[in-house]
């Protein structure tokens, strides 16, 4: 394990834990639109019976939120045990332990890979080599909720400095695999920054990019 996920997995990851149980980004006062339709816009239309796996899944309520939208096979690595625990206690999803550095699935092993604001908490040279092991256990789709920015900027996370970088995730998959496709992306601008982040210009980025064979 390298620095930030020893964070993660120890007492910094607990205390997240605990705060996303009780409250996660309110999406249609932050963007203006909701989660769930955010995610009907990009993947609403493919078949329910695919396999979706979720690196970096905390509690697993994006994949209860994709549960609800009618997907059946849903599972998820996470590297917080608490937040396995939790995620583990509600029905229809499957989390377990799991490391994106590391990821041990065979080759096209899930439909779809997606994240949801983990790439942002990976040190840039480290990158590659997640989204590496994500291309690899991908059979056709990789998606992302990302903060975006067009270069790497690092950003102060609860008052700790090497646990979160902003920048174009979607051109570094684009790089590494030239046979990727992007199929959508949305960048979302923020309607209201919370106090506690500061000032800066936010903006997120949604997108879905395709294996052409």
């Amino acid at each position: 394990m390298n620095k930030q996920a020893e964070n993660w997995k120890g007492t910094f990851g607990d205390e997240y834990t605990e705060r996303t149980k009780k409250k996660q980004i309110p999406f249609k006062k932050t963007y203006g639109i909701s989660r769930k339709n955010l995610n009907e816009e990009f993947i609403g239309s493919l078949d329910k019976n695919i396999d979706i796996l979720e690196v970096g899944a905390g509690t697993g309520k994006q994949l209860q939120i994709l549960k609800r939208m009618g997907f059946h096979n849903l599972y998820g690595i996470e590297i917080n045990q608490n937040a396995i625990d939790h995620a583990q206690s509600k029905k229809g999803i499957f989390v377990v332990f799991g490391n994106g550095l590391n990821l041990t699935f065979v080759d096209d092993c899930f439909d779809l890979i997606f994240t949801s604001m983990a790439l942002i908490h990976i040190a840039p040279k480290d990158i590659n080599k997640v989204l590496k092991g994500i291309y690899k256990c991908s059979k056709k789709y990789i998606w992302g909720f990302e903060y975006y920015a067009k270069e790497y900027t690092e950003k102060i996370y609860r008052g700790k400095k090497n646990l979160l970088w902003k920048t174009d995730f979607v051109q570094i998959y684009l790089d590494l695999f030239p046979d990727l496709k992007l199929i959508k992306r949305k960048k979302l601008e923020y309607l209201k920054i919370p106090d506690y982040w500061g000032k800066d210009n936010y903006q997120d980025e949604m997108f879905l990019l395709e294996k052409r064979r």
